[in-house]
Parts: structure tokens; C-alpha cells; sequence
């Protein structure tokens, strides 16, 4: 009988550690804010330059900030990857896999919730801190994972996502000449915001004519759901880095999509009446770095862009694979995406914090 209780008392113990320990993805996503406001004050110096210790105070700060979504990314592999006392998870540690995979998204649901207490607690008359609002949103999403239970979650199949991917493929093929387009534009940023300026300005006559832009809207949205969708559904599996990567991406471009439709169309066009230009995207006249606003926008941006291209390298991937293309091969191609997506991605970036060539 003691026996029993001391392996009940274990098993709880246990149970108690991984509930904790999922928790993780929260607890730092609530930090975030706290990050970029610190790299803020660090980079704002009351007058003359800088010295060194605060530019080195500030690069640790903006690299904790990046490591958030990262972090994530890492918590999501090791519920999916990391021994566990059945091949079917727990509600508790599938809920505490799903939260790992949500916090990957930090940034551009930070942005989000900025833009939308913008214009949203303007019009209801409210005083309330869009961070405020950010820490209980991941306090809510904590108590979703503490109360998950020790029971088994639902076996599922893959086969039940088929149709989902197959959509979800065919939307992506259709608005990747619009993705492509829009970073090429930005990558002509470098070359100054002239260029950008006149590049955009032919391409809305395409994108922005009246009869395009509603299905291109309607696509984006329809490319965020099914993410969320497939997300949702491979993230209760067991699988590998490949597709830990893929559904991560996934889940930080649907919350980009719609944290850049909300800020470019409903905010900027409809809202504020605003063009949103490249001094708007830029964060004109204080910039990315130095507005206490605006750098909430520099690891939206680059890890946007990262993880666009990683996505469609994933893709690539995928369909190489289904071609009978050697699987080393197609590896080999993500990791050459994936680097190529990391120097697009620090071109823009540069371009969009004033650097010129």
C-alpha cells in the first residue's frame, strides 16, 4: 500500500514539474514588453552619444527580445520531442505544447494588441495600458495549461488534415507573387525610400485595383485561418524538427497577417486616414530603434520576413519529398532557404532603420 501512494505521489510530483515547466512560454512572453522598453531607455541617452556599456547593454537587451519567439520555437520541440509517460500526451502537456507554439507569435501579436487598444480604447473612452492588457492575456492562456488535466488527450490522425493542406497549399501559391513582390519592394529600400516609394506605386496599381483587392484580403485571411487550422491539428502529433519548424512559422505569419491587415487597412486607411508609405512603416521621424513605440516593429519585421521565407521553404520541402526528390537534397534546400531567409530578412531591416547603398 505504501508503495502505491509513494509511486501516486510521484507520478503527481512529476505532473506538477511539467505543468510548471510549460508555463515557461507565458511567463516570458509577458516579459517581452518589459524587454523593448528597457532597450528603449538604453538607447535613449539624454544627450550626446553613447557610451559603450550602454550599446552593449542594449544589444543584450534587443537579442533577449528576439530570443523570446525563439524560446518558443525551443519549448514547442521539446513537448513534442522530450520522453513522456505515454506517446499520447496529457491535456496538460498538449495545452502547455499548443502555448509554446502561440508564444512563437510574441512579436506580432504584441503589435496587434497595440494597434487594435489604439483605436479600440480611444473609441470606448478607456484608460488602459496595452500591456496591461498583454499580461492578462498570457495569464489567461497559463491557466489554460494549469487546468489542463492529467488525462489523455484525443488521438487524431493525419489524414484528417489533408484537405486543410491542400487549401491551405493552393492559397499560398496564389498570393506568393504578392509576397514576393512586397519584399522585393522593401528589399529597394536599401536603395532609398524613393525607389520604394515608386516600385509601390506600380504594384498597387495591380494589387490595390478593386476587383483584386478584396480576394487578395479574403485570400490572406483564408491563408491565416487554415494555418491556425493545421497548426492546431499537427501540433497534438509527435513529429520532427521539419514540421516543429513549419507549424511555428505558421502560427507567427497568421498572426502577422493579422496584425499587418489590422495596422495597414483597418488602422491606417480606415481609422486614421494615413498612408501607409514607407515613413510609415519606418516609424517616421524617431524610426524603429529609438521610438518607444515603434521597436515593438523591429522584431516584427525581421522575424516576419524570416519566417515568411522559412514557411515557403518548409513548403518547398514538402513538395520536394512528395516528388520522390531525395530527402537529403530537400534538407539541403530548406537549410540553404532558411540561411537565405535570415539575409533577406537583415537586409530589410537595415533599409528600414536608415541604412542606404
Amino acid at each position: 500500500m505504501s508503495d502505491m501512494n509513494a509511486v501516486s505521489i510521484t507520478h503527481e510530483s512529476d505532473a506538477l514539474k511539467r505543468t510548471i515547466i510549460g508555463l515557461f512560454p507565458a511567463a516570458v512572453a509577458m516579459v517581452y514588453p518589459f524587454l523593448l522598453q528597457a532597450f528603449h531607455v538604453a538607447v535613449s541617452p539624454s544627450g550626446g552619444s553613447l557610451p559603450a556599456v550602454r550599446i552593449a547593454g542594449a544589444a543584450i537587451l534587443l537579442v533577449l527580445a528576439f530570443a523570446v519567439p525563439l524560446s518558443g520555437l525551443v519549448s514547442a520541440y521539446w513537448w513534442t520531442c522530450a520522453p513522456q509517460p505515454s506517446q499520447q500526451p496529457s491535456q496538460s502537456d498538449l495545452r502547455a505544447r499548443r502555448l509554446a507554439y502561440a508564444s512563437i507569435a510574441a512579436p506580432p501579436l504584441f503589435v496587434f494588441v497595440g494597434v487594435a487598444c489604439g483605436y479600440v480604447l480611444n473609441l470606448l473612452a478607456l484608460q488602459l495600458s496595452d500591456v496591461a492588457i498583454w499580461i492578462a492575456i498570457w495569464l489567461a492562456a497559463g491557466l489554460y495549461v494549469w487546468f489542463g488535466g492529467d488525462q489523455l488527450a484525443p488521438e487524431r490522425g493525419t489524414h484528417s488534415t489533408a484537405a486543410w493542406q491542400i487549401a491551405h497549399g493552393v492559397s499560398a501559391a496564389l498570393i506568393t507573387c504578392y509576397v514576393l513582390f512586397h519584399l522585393t519592394n522593401h528589399l529597394f529600400g536599401l536603395a532609398g525610400p524613393e525607389i520604394h516609394a515608386e516600385i509601390m506605386k506600380t504594384g498597387r496599381a495591380v494589387y490595390r485595383a478593386p476587383l483584386i483587392e478584396p480576394v487578395l484580403v479574403l485570400l490572406l485571411l483564408f491563408q491565416a485561418a487554415s494555418g491556425v487550422r493545421l497548426a492546431w491539428l499537427w501540433s497534438s502529433l509527435r513529429t520532427d524538427v521539419y514540421r516543429i519548424f513549419q507549424i511555428g512559422s505558421g502560427a507567427y505569419l497568421a498572426a502577422f497577417l493579422l496584425a499587418h491587415l489590422n495596422s495597414g487597412l483597418i488602422a491606417a486607411r480606415i481609422v486614421y486616414k494615413i498612408e501607409s508609405d514607407w515613413a510609415w512603416a519606418s516609424g517616421a521621424p524617431d524610426g524603429l530603434i529609438h521610438g518607444a513605440w515603434n521597436i515593438r516593429l523591429l522584431p516584427h519585421y525581421a522575424l516576419g520576413v524570416f519566417f515568411i521565407l522559412g514557411h515557403l521553404a518548409s513548403g518547398l520541402r514538402g513538395v520536394m519529398i512528395a516528388h520522390n526528390v531525395k530527402v537529403s537534397i530537400a534538407n539541403r534546400a530548406w537549410s540553404a532557404g532558411l540561411t537565405a531567409a535570415a539575409l533577406i530578412s537583415t537586409a530589410i531591416i537595415c533599409g528600414l532603420c536608415g541604412k542606404r547603398i
